[in-house]
């Protein structure tokens, strides 16, 4: 593994274990809080979410496999012009905004105000836009991978920005209600 790809494993662990410790200390601290982090999302949908988010996961495990040990950094631009490190900023940009979004969401539900919702749909709107960079960065490669591995991280990145982009920025908010 190049150098490059390791401070790219850096930042998924630190910024992995930033967005999961969110969420364990958001449900250590507010327990009983998950229904009101739904807000409107209610019945199928939340089961489809629930589908979705799995589907997700499996893509990012699907692209970070395929950026970490299946391209050469040295090797690539992404269209022409970046090199490697501007998947640090993609990712930066999906697991920092990821890792804020359930302590804003718990202060929105303990003492709702426009700053905070505003802040929420930045935060969604980062991880929406990087995750759709991802998926452009990938088809941009050069020299292009044609292989199982190669499809298999474009369609989980697009998966994985369907979910960021459409469910998460777009839906969510509009369904979002406080609970009373």
């Amino acid at each position: 593994m190049a150098t490059q790809q390791i401070i790219l494993l850096v930042i998924n662990i630190a910024g992995g274990a930033a967005v999961i410790g969110s969420y364990i200390h958001g449900f250590s601290t507010h327990p009983g809080s998950g229904n009101a982090l739904w807000g409107g999302v209610t019945g199928w949908l939340r089961s489809a979410y629930g589908i979705s988010m799995i589907l997700a996961a499996l893509g990012y495990f699907a692209f970070i496999y395929f950026i970490l040990i299946r391209i050469n950094p040295s090797e690539i631009q992404i269209a022409g012009k970046f090199g490697f490190s501007l998947f640090y900023v993609i990712f930066l940009g999906i697991l920092i905004p990821s890792a804020v979004w359930m302590p804003l969401t718990h202060a929105m539900v303990s003492n709702p105000s426009t700053n905070l919702w505003i802040w929420i749909r930045v935060v969604l709107i980062l991880v929406g836009i990087s995750s759709c960079a991802l998926v452009w960065a990938l088809l941009s490669l050069h020299p292009r991978e044609t292989g199982f591995f190669y499809w298999l991280a474009v369609g989980g990145s697009a998966y994985f920005a369907f979910h960021t982009a459409v469910l998460d920025m777009l839906l969510w908010p509009a369904l979002f209600r406080i609970q009373s």
